[in-house]
């Protein structure tokens, strides 16, 4: 013998599911009992607080098929929780909330290559816009001395410059002593190459291998660690690996904000 449910009306008569909206502040609604129509305000446990034009506030139950958005029926349903807002940037300073990038200044950073404006750009790049500085790179500091005079810094237009290999006796340093202009700082750290100010431990390994000299640094890194000798995307498995200033090195970390705060100086502090 056949059951049957008791509820005989026929499936193309049955009012349509009502699509869920998630009841946010300001979302402007009608309760079709009463015909109340304001925009929330509030969202609690099973209610919703409507709100007005004249101000009276109303308080209704979130039950399904209660509410008109725009003249379709709708179940009003709590709005996910918000992810918290980052309270930090990627170099570790306050975040601050509604910030719009300033005007470019006249000054700049220059840095080496490609690779170390990206990840200058990937940790330094929310302080950088709001300060207005702009980050170039030079492909090599052989004729910094021309760049420098070509740049023609002054007060309002300081230059800061970041160099790899910065050690004494080598090359890098015969040619940042070269540059005495005192609206130009030169800085560096003490690594072969840009890849070297990111801690090891952030990619996974014990520690950056020692190439011979003579071979191409990044190439030989490449096939000491069993990768690809496509060095560009080598990098690019590097920089995805950064996150924040605790990814670096401190040796890198220092020389960057010396640089920011030497270009962005202004006043007696220009000075010192």
């Amino acid at each position: 013998m056949r059951s049957y449910s008791p509820d005989l009306t026929p499936p193309w008569k049955k009012p349509a599911a009502a699509p869920e909206v998630p009841a946010e502040p300001g979302l402007v609604v009608e309760e079709v009992t009463t015909g109340f129509c304001g925009a929330v305000i509030r969202c609690e446990a099973g209610t919703v607080t409507l709100e007005d034009r004249f101000g009276k506030h109303r308080v209704f139950p979130m039950e399904a098929r209660g509410f008109l958005l725009e003249g379709r029926t709708v179940t009003l349903v709590r709005p996910s929780a918000a992810p918290p807002r980052p309270t930090r940037t990627a170099s570790g300073s306050v975040t601050v909330p509604g910030a719009r990038a300033r005007v470019a200044r006249a000054g700049r950073i220059y840095v080496e290559g490609r690779h170390d404006a990206e990840l200058v750009e990937k940790v330094w790049g929310d302080d950088l816009r709001i300060e207005g500085v702009v980050v170039e790179y030079l492909e090599g500091i052989d004729d910094l001395p021309a760049v420098v005079a070509d740049f023609a810094p002054a007060a309002d237009a300081r230059l800061g410059v970041l160099v790899d290999h910065l050690v004494p006796g080598s090359k890098e340093s015969r040619i940042a002593a070269s540059v005495t202009d005192p609206h130009v700082l030169v800085v560096g750290h003490p690594y072969i190459d840009i890849w070297e100010a990111v801690k090891p431990s952030s990619l996974g390994i014990a520690a950056w291998p020692s190439v011979p000299r003579g071979q191409d640094w990044k190439t030989g890194v490449c096939r000491a660690l069993g990768w690809s000798d496509n060095t560009g995307a080598a990098w690019q498995h590097i920089l995805s690996r950064v996150t924040s200033y605790k990814d670096l090195e401190p040796a890198l970390l220092g020389r960057v904000e010396e640089l920011i705060d030497h270009v962005t100086a202004t006043g007696e502090s220009a000075g010192r």
